[in-house]
């Protein structure tokens, strides 16, 4: 039996131009590869537009998935299905051969996703995920980076609500800081601001196998305690130290502020991207997430009971009474999520603040990126989705492999590939 990051002897993928499916999305009988089927259907299923496939080990459930998607978008009725298993490196290369692209919302992908993304390097197959698990993340990179620099697959991890927002968020303020002042900001602050959306079974089954890790694991502590864990071989470290935690009044955005859950993830990519870049942030370049709240006695509050409620929840999900207590009563279950109503009816808000020193003098920028559907089911299938089709029709920045991250990869042709499907990125000056 094959060890599930071994390079087993396979035959050799064919040219990229050569194979069977532009895309192939794995994991397409989950609640959030459905979405992604049904986004690429809707967006992306004319024929001749893009040769693409579901993946999963169930057949019937595929063939579900398929009906269930072909009843909007009949064309998707044709759609190809492929077989394979997680745990079976053998039907993971003959998969990813016949693919350039392969999407993936198979998590938690620090117990799925090695042998998946050890296939395609080896494979020289692209490929996008929505990992949010920092550990996870620095294991790719440790394994598989050098490795994909040769075989040309590009590796982009966080393509997702984490972490395309804050990291295109900050890529597009420092263009513009760039291109109309001649600088750059030496800090960027990002706040989640006004937010509507579920949360997923597989998103809470992601984070509490990271603390569950964590608990047993002191590297996997000291990777989710790094501000700089994704850094290149951990060099280049610059300026920033913890995540916020408690309460805060922040003059930029004059508002009370208080931590984001995601920003543990979140600020890790971006100091990534900065390093992949070349550190055209700069290698003294600072930034911070938080989520903003009001500028009153009830945003204090509101902060107040968020910086309560993420400690005890961190708390809980550690301790296994209070973990199984959460799991039976609270949180939902690998495969649930919110109602096509509740994705409809959602929508987020962030703001990026940065201040650039132009020619002119000291500007203020303001980064706005909004998503009008549920963040972390309608747009993220809508980001992953884009984040793909870019890499498949070459308007992706870079064309080398590597394990990557959303701005370094896609960079500024997918901020705009995404106003062109709804979301907003705009940036104003003060």
């Amino acid at each position: 039996m094959v060890a599930p990051n071994a390079s087993p002897a396979v035959a050799v993928a064919p040219p990229r131009e050569a194979r069977a499916y532009d895309v192939i999305v794995w994991g397409a009988t989950g609640f959030t590869g459905q979405l992604v089927a049904a986004y690429l259907a809707r967006h992306h299923g004319a024929p001749g537009k893009l040769s693409w496939a579901l993946g999963g080990r169930n057949l019937a459930k595929l063939e579900e998935v398929r009906r269930a998607i072909a009843a909007d978008s009949p064309r998707a009725a044709a759609l190809p299905l492929v077989l394979g298993d997680s745990r079976d490196r053998a039907s993971l290369d003959a998969i990813v051969r016949d693919a350039r692209v392969v999407i993936t919302t198979v998590g938690p992908y620090a117990l799925h996703g090695r042998s998946l993304v050890a296939a395609c390097v080896d494979a020289g197959t692209d490929y996008v995920d929505l990992a949010g698990e920092t550990p996870f993340i620095r294991d790719m990179i440790d394994a598989h980076h050098v490795r994909a620099t040769k075989s040309g697959a590009r590796i982009v991890h966080a393509c997702g609500y984490d972490s395309i927002p804050s990291d295109l968020g900050v890529l597009m303020l420092q263009d513009h800081a760039r291109a109309k002042h001649g600088g750059r900001c030496p800090e960027i602050r990002f706040f989640a601001g006004e937010t509507k959306g579920g949360t997923s079974g597989g998103t809470v089954a992601s984070l509490l196998n990271v603390m569950e890790e964590a608990r047993r694991n002191p590297r996997v502590r000291r990777v989710l305690g790094d501000p700089y864990a994704l850094v290149p071989d951990h060099e280049g470290r610059g300026p920033d130290g913890r995540d916020q935690l408690g309460v805060r009044w922040d003059d930029q955005c004059e508002r009370w502020t208080g931590p984001f859950v995601l920003g543990a993830i979140n600020t890790r990519v971006v100091r990534r991207t900065n390093a992949l870049l070349g550190y055209a942030y700069g290698k003294d370049f600072r930034y911070s997430e938080a989520t903003s709240f009001g500028a009153g006695a009830k945003g204090f509050l509101t902060a107040s009971a968020v910086s309560v409620a993420v400690g005890a929840l961190m708390v809980g999900v550690t301790t296994k009474p209070i973990r199984a207590l959460l799991e039976r009563t609270v949180l939902p279950a690998p495969g649930e999520g919110p109602s096509k109503e509740a994705r409809e009816a959602g929508y987020f808000t962030s703001r990026l603040y940065g201040t650039v020193e132009g020619r002119g003098g000291r500007v203020k920028l303001v980064g706005t990126v909004k998503g009008v559907e549920d963040p972390g089911y309608g747009e993220t299938a809508k980001m992953l989705s884009e984040a793909a089709v870019s890499l498949v029709d070459g308007s992706a920045a870079r064309k080398e492999g590597g394990v990557l991250t959303p701005a370094s990869c896609m960079g500024l042709p997918l901020v705009d590939r995404l106003r062109q499907r709804g979301m907003t990125f705009e940036v104003t000056e003060r």
